[in-house]
């Protein structure tokens, strides 16, 4: 379903939205609008799917085991040791 809508661009908006016309690169102005729009969605989209993603990533360490600074000092120093072992240093 198309609906019409009544929007405002600024001139250097309506230029280049024309030039992507002209150059053959859209059909019409609202095609150039509707393409924006869509790109917006996708962002937004994309932008929302990161955010959750870090959300529980937060919440997994926040809720998951934690070690005390002595631990992860020692696991650090082990880590650093087997690989110097592996590199032969």
């Amino acid at each position: 379903m198309t609906l019409k809508a009544s929007v405002s661009i600024s001139d250097s908006q309506n230029a280049f939205a024309r030039s992507l016309v002209a150059n053959g690169r859209f059909s019409s102005l609202s095609a150039v609008v509707q393409q924006g729009i869509e790109l917006l969605r996708a962002q937004s989209e994309r932008e929302e799917a990161e955010l959750g993603a870090l959300r529980a990533f937060f919440a997994d360490r926040r809720d998951g085991p934690f070690d005390d600074a002595a631990t992860g000092r020692a696991a650090t120093r082990a880590m650093i040791a087997a690989r110097r072992a592996a590199d032969g240093l």
